[in-house]
């Protein structure tokens, strides 16, 4: 951008017959001029202007104070590439011709300056060196010269360029360059402030790790979205399954790596909608113009089709899966409010029902909510207060009577002193912190019992311990059994983990069996309970090493009178035996069922034919007194032969 030894006199001109000013008129005009430049550019910054329409307000006051210059504004974008600011009198092919230049030792003169950081005056286009590759953009317009200015900031960052073009081989004097250093200095005021409010921005309305849009900005979308009265939003909420066992099995790092991926896959120009992270492992998009729940349903399985794959991180495969819950603006609420909360009881109930896909919210979930809200108070409160307390359910050799083993079961007791089974307070259990404490409880009792039992020269049984998806996935399930057997000093080849088809289906793969791997290793046991009612039973027969069978009671309670059920009993029987398992059938509770379990080869079972669940101190006195004989603490011996 030029500078113009024989540029008219800066200020405004003297009235016709009126004598030229003098130098010091001439700089006292420069000065106020200045000043009052300088003021409004402040003003406008602080007033809270756009950053290009303060460049092109400083570039048109310039151009009035020195005639016959074209100024510029380009700003330096992180990657070193000129970005177009600022040039309203030059031609308009001005802003295509250097936007998304990189800066370089030969880029012009505004290229060239932010290289160097320095200043660079050409004075003829045509011959210069540094304009070889880019004079044909700007000759054809009558631009023959351009002085350049770095703008730098305080931190020594070059952030931009100011610029001096002009139709003539100009030069500049000692009151030109003092208009450039202001105009240069409230650049950098104007683009290091903009800079700071961007990154306030981004930091308020952006996720640090994703980029993604953050709650605050969804907020802000979805009022907008709902308030557009032409078209009907869709909501899909979802988070990601397993997060935290990936934290607390691989690190943070590969959570992170794992968020961070998830929202690399948002922006995939498939994604049904924008994308937001909410927050933690929970993310949102909203899916404009959806006027039906076919589309948004169809939306959700397009969203779980492209984050559903695997990915690696540090030499460590990771899965990849999320649960959706939807809405829509409408039939499921008309207002933010309204629709967040819903899209949260699908989510909620998706997590507990569909893990791994998606669920449309109904009106029903938000009193199933309600009551699982207050059934996960109810017993966190017995949890702390110690009213959850364990009872020992038998399971028998039906042809001899021998006790081989014992399920343990929890119990709550109310205020009044009453009991309640499991199965009603089942909705808590679908709180993971209810699920780790009670697990971690029941644990605790049924290690103190077998220290008892050692203690008191009882024969040595076999005691099941229920485990869920939550105890599973979260990676320390090995190192807790361990601690607590290891601080009653009794042996893990006593214990049975007890794990519902659902719960492995629930949880990943790898997750659960390297878990039950480890615990396999040290002489825990695995049984396979409610077997028949998964959705998958035969491939974890496959998949995971199971020593035990639980024939489900939903079939045993039917065999007599339903020969589908029959059939099926007998096949998971002989399915059983054949992979070297045992097999137990629960839920006994007639004479003829007993009968043709043992006719089919299923000795082995559990029900109140035999003996209801009771607590500790009644199952060791039946073992003391010979009531009930005990078998070795060996599942696979009891099998058909």
């Amino acid at each position: 951008m030029g500078c113009f030894p024989d540029a008219a006199p800066v200020g405004p001109a003297p009235a016709a017959g009126e004598p030229p000013l003098k130098s010091p008129a001439r700089h006292a005009a420069s000065f106020e001029a200045l000043l009052r430049l300088q003021n409004e550019i402040l003003e406008a910054v602080a007033s809270g202007r756009m950053l290009g329409d303060v460049a092109a307000l400083l570039c048109r006051r310039v151009e009035a104070l020195v005639p016959g210059v074209l100024a510029s504004v380009l700003t330096v974008d992180a990657e070193g590439r000129l970005q177009h600011l600022a040039c309203p009198s030059l031609p308009a092919e001005f802003e295509t011709a250097f936007n998304g230049l990189a800066i370089g030792p030969a880029v012009g003169s505004c290229g060239t300056a932010a290289h160097h950081a320095r200043e660079v005056e050409v004075v003829d286009i045509a011959t210069d060196p540094l304009w070889a590759a880019y004079r044909d953009a700007v000759l054809p317009h009558g631009i023959v010269s351009c002085w350049s200015t770095p703008i730098i900031a305080r931190d020594g960052r070059v952030v931009g360029t100011f610029a001096f073009y002009s139709r003539q081989r100009r030069g500049s004097d000692d009151q030109q360059r003092q208009i450039v250093r202001a105009c240069v200095h409230l650049c950098a005021i104007a683009i290091e402030h903009d800079q700071i409010w961007s990154r306030n921005h981004r930091l308020a309305y952006y996720d640090v790790l994703t980029g993604l849009p953050n709650r605050s900005h969804f907020l802000e979308a979805l009022r907008t979205a709902v308030a557009d009265a032409g078209t009907r939003t869709g909501m899909l909420l979802f988070d990601i399954d397993g997060l935290k066992a990936i934290n607390d099995t691989l690190g943070h790092d590969a959570g992170d790596a794992l968020i961070s991926e998830l929202a690399r896959r948002l922006g995939d120009a498939r994604v049904p909608g924008r994308a937001f992270r909410l927050g933690g492992d929970e993310f949102a998009v909203l899916v404009a113009d959806c006027p039906s729940n076919r589309r948004l349903a169809s939306a959700a399985q397009r969203l779980l089709r492209l984050v559903g794959a695997r990915f690696v991180t540090d030499g460590q495969t990771v899965p990849m899966h999320i649960t959706v819950g939807g809405v829509l603006q409408g039939e499921d609420g008309d207002d933010p409010d309204a629709l967040r909360q819903n899209a949260d009881f699908a989510l909620e109930k998706a997590k507990h029902t569909r893990r791994g896909g998606f669920l449309k919210f109904r009106e029903e979930f938000r009193e199933e909510s309600g009551g699982r809200a207050k059934s996960v108070r109810t017993v966190s409160n017995a949890l702390r207060e110690g009213r959850i307390i364990p009872y020992f359910q038998p399971v028998f050799d039906l042809r001899t009577g021998i006790v081989t083993g014992v399920e343990s079961l929890a119990r709550m007791m109310l205020p009044d002193g009453s009991l309640v089974q499991a199965k009603d307070f089942q909705q808590a259990l679908t709180d993971p912190r209810i699920t780790y404490d009670l697990t971690g409880l029941m644990l605790n009792e049924i290690t103190a019992e077998l220290r008892r039992w050692r203690d008191q020269g009882l024969p040595p049984l076999l005691f099941g311990l229920n485990v869920s998806t939550g105890d599973l996935e979260r990676g320390d399930l090995e190192a807790r059994v361990v601690r607590a057997f290891s601080r009653y000093d009794v042996p893990l080849d006593h214990l049975v983990l007890e794990v519902t088809e659902k719960a492995m289906m629930d949880g990943d793969d790898a997750i659960v069996a390297s878990t039950i791997g480890g615990l396999r290793k040290r002489g825990v046991h695995l049984a396979l309970d409610d077997f028949g009612t998964g959705y998958a039973s035969l491939t974890h027969l496959k998949s995971f090493p199971v020593d035990v069978i639980k024939i489900d009671r939903s079939f045993v309670s039917v065999m007599l009178d339903d020969p589908a059920s029959a059939v099926i009993v007998d096949t998971m029987i002989d399915i059983g035996h054949r992979l070297g398992m045992a097999v137990i059938a629960e839920g006994v509770e007639t004479r003829e069922q007993a009968d043709r379990l043992i006719a089919v080869g299923c000795p082995l079972a559990q029900g109140y034919l035999m003996a209801r669940p009771g607590p500790a101190d009644v199952l060791r006195q039946k073992v003391a007194s010979g009531a009930w004989k005990v078998a070795p603490p060996h599942p696979r011996n009891h099998q058909k032969k």
